[in-house]
This record gives C-alpha cells, sequence and structure tokens, in this order.
C-alpha cells in the first residue's frame, strides 16, 4: 500500500467509521503512481525493430542473366532458356532473403553467358564502382550464367579496387527444373556479401555453398551442381544458410590494378587450341587479324608442335604478346622447361588457365604494358 498525505489513521480514530476507512482506501489506491503500462515496452520494442531494420546490410544485385534466369523448354527433358527471367523475380523466389539484407536488384543484362563480352563488362565494373564510391550498398551480388563466370569474375577482380564484396552466383539448373539450385545459391551469395567476415577479400564466386576466389575457380563439369572447384589452390570457405566461414583471414589486397580502356573495348586475343598434328593456320591468321595478343592452350606443360611454334615465334616478332598455358584442367605451366621462353620472348601463365589468361592479356595490352618480362611479372601476382 502506498502512503499520501491522507492520514488514514487519524480519520479512523475521529470518525469510527468503517465506510470512511473503506473509502480512504479506495482513494489512496486511485492516487497511487501508476505502473508501466504496456505500451511502454512496446514502444522499446518497436524503436529496437527500427533500429535492427536500418542496420541490415545493403546489398544491391546486378542481374545479367544466366541459367539462374532461365525457364524451361520443350525441345528436351532437361532444355531451357537462359536470361528469362528478371532480378527482381529471382529475388522475390527465394524466402527469407530480406532477412539477411535490405536488397534491390537492377538488371544489366539478360543473356546466356555464352554471349558475355566487354559491353556488359564495363557497365558492371562502372556500375558496381558508382554503387561504392556513392555508398549506395555495402556489398554487391551478381547473377550469372555459369559458362563464363570465372572470367567476369577475374576480369572484375582486376579492375576493382574496395573493400566491399563483389560475389558473383549462378545455377547449374533453372529454376523451372527438379531441385533447382539457384535459389539456394542466390541466399548464400547474400549471405557472403552480407557478412562482415567478407570486406578485404575482393571479387569471390559461391556455388554450392562453397566460396571460391576468381584466380583459382573454374567450372568442372558440363551439369553437377559441384561444378565448380578450385583446382590448384581449394576454395577460400563455405557457406550455409546459418554460417559463413572463411578458412584463412583476410590477406593483403593486391597492388596489381589495372584501368578501364576509355572506348569500352579490350583489345583482341585469340586463343589457339593445341592438338595433334597441329599446324601453323591457326597462329597465322590470328597475326593476319591483327590480334594484339594470342594464349596457346598448349598439350601437357604449354607446348606445341613444331610448325606451330615457329608461328608463335613469328608472332612475337610482329610484337603480339605470346602467352603459354595449357589445355591441361590442373597444374603449372612453368618458364624454360621444354621451350626456351627467354630466348624465344614468350609469356608462361604458370596456373591461369586459357580463358583468364586472354582476360588478363587483354587488359595489360591495354594498360600499355607488352614486354615480355613485365607481362610475366603480371601473371605471376597471386591476386
Amino acid at each position: 500500500m502506498h502512503t499520501h498525505s491522507l492520514n488514514l489513521r487519524a480519520l479512523n480514530c475521529a470518525s469510527g467509521n468503517a465506510i470512511l476507512a473503506t473509502a480512504a482506501i479506495v482513494l489512496s489506491t486511485l492516487l497511487a503512481p501508476l505502473p508501466a503500462t504496456a505500451a511502454e515496452p512496446a514502444a522499446t520494442t518497436s524503436a529496437a525493430s527500427s533500429e535492427s531494420t536500418s542496420a541490415k546490410p545493403r546489398i544491391i544485385i546486378l542481374a545479367t542473366g544466366g541459367t539462374i534466369s532461365g525457364a524451361a523448354d520443350a525441345r528436351s527433358a532437361i532444355g531451357y532458356n537462359s536470361g528469362e527471367v528478371s532480378g527482381q523475380q529471382l529475388v522475390q523466389g527465394v524466402p527469407g532473403i530480406e532477412k539477411l539484407a535490405t536488397v534491390k536488384s537492377e538488371q544489366i543484362s539478360n543473356i546466356g553467358s555464352q554471349d558475355m563480352n566487354d559491353k556488359v563488362w564495363f557497365a558492371l565494373a562502372k556500375r558496381i564502382r558508382q554503387i561504392f564510391d556513392g555508398n549506395e550498398a555495402d556489398g554487391v551480388v551478381i547473377t550469372h550464367g555459369t559458362d563464363t563466370m570465372e572470367e567476369t569474375a577475374f576480369f572484375l577482380n582486376n579492375v576493382l579496387d574496395s573493400a566491399k564484396p563483389v560475389v558473383l552466383v549462378g545455377s547449374m539448373r533453372p529454376g523451372s527444373a527438379l531441385s533447382a539450385d539457384g535459389p539456394l545459391n542466390l541466399y548464400e551469395a547474400v549471405e557472403v556479401a552480407a557478412s562482415a567476415q567478407a570486406r578485404g577479400r575482393g571479387v569471390m564466386v559461391v556455388m554450392n555453398e562453397t566460396i571460391h576466389a576468381p584466380r583459382w575457380v573454374t567450372k568442372t563439369n558440363v551439369t553437377s551442381v559441384q561444378s565448380f572447384q578450385s583446382l590448384n589452390a581449394g576454395p577460400l570457405g563455405y557457406v550455409d544458410p546459418a554460417s559463413v566461414r572463411f578458412l584463412a583471414p583476410v590477406g593483403q589486397a593486391a597492388a596489381a590494378r589495372y584501368t578501364l580502356p576509355k572506348d569500352d573495348q579490350l583489345p583482341r586475343v585469340d586463343i589457339v587450341y593445341a592438338h595433334s598434328n597441329m599446324d601453323a593456320t591457326q597462329i597465322d591468321h590470328a597475326i593476319q587479324d591483327n590480334a594484339r595478343g594470342i594464349v596457346i592452350a598448349g598439350v601437357g606443360d604449354g607446348n606445341v608442335s613444331k610448325p606451330a611454334m615457329e608461328a608463335m615465334l613469328r608472332a612475337v616478332q610482329k610484337g603480339l604478346v605470346v602467352v603459354r598455358a595449357t589445355r591441361v584442367p590442373s597444374g603449372f605451366v612453368n618458364r624454360n622447361v621444354e621451350v626456351d621462353d627467354d630466348k624465344s620472348g614468350f609469356v608462361v601463365a604458370y596456373d591461369l588457365n586459357p580463358q583468364k589468361a586472354r582476360v588478363l592479356t587483354q587488359l595489360l595490352i591495354a594498360n600499355g604494358v607488352t614486354a615480355a618480362d613485365k607481362v610475366q611479372q603480371a601473371f605471376a601476382a597471386t591476386y
């Protein structure tokens, strides 16, 4: 019972009236301070909820098409057409993604990744720079077809310079397929991009609950959901709907970064595939077609037939950058093993597969780096 200026004992002694005593007790109760109302905790909860919402990472999804945006086609049991679904529709098809981050989507293109080109690459690079420079988001996710995803990731990793994460993601099955892998892949890509652990790690690829670095990742199977592997180094980490786990701390940021050509077009660099009974025709055609560089997808440690080797020497004499890579899925092409690279003026790709060696050669030429020793230094950098 609360105490007030009303003296209950005086009232009882003066009147002896039990009714007045009862009235005094009622009055005392009415005058007592009110307890905290239910509205107060509700207001606190609302404020906390608002703070939690505003604190969620901001992720922008840049959609480019690919199988993840594909729709079934009746031409076969597994037939589909890439680039039939918009980025916004993809986001709407992933339950719970809104709990990870505040997500917005933009459509950059809607193509199969077999049609990926410089125009889309430059559009992605410029938009990502704009997003980060303007603090529009804390991370970017790019939905992409799997056929050239590793090339796009490698390109972006060489032209972007931000601590904020960029994550590429796709799917091996279209959304209309049984056990479609796209929704979970997209959920986990956003989860990685929204993770504080992802800062400072540059561009990444997230597929099948695995986080890969652009330099190492490659597509190894035509249809398997486990297609993407980092053959020479292993993955960066793993992700599931409950956790993001990187296997190593953030390393030192790569120093080498390349500027984009003003004409939004990379110089021509051809890939020539080595095989038995190989002649010089394709290499000579690359020279005649004004290629600025040639990447050889050689046999073994980047070797070719004698006629092809002679054509490669002619290409060097014409001022082309000639890079020896290998058609073998894993391993390193080293200098001066079966071929005298120092004498010939060739560059070796080390661990880079032919498609990534081509991208790096394009960027180097575009940035005025054409001397064999300088190009070789760039291939040796681990980024």
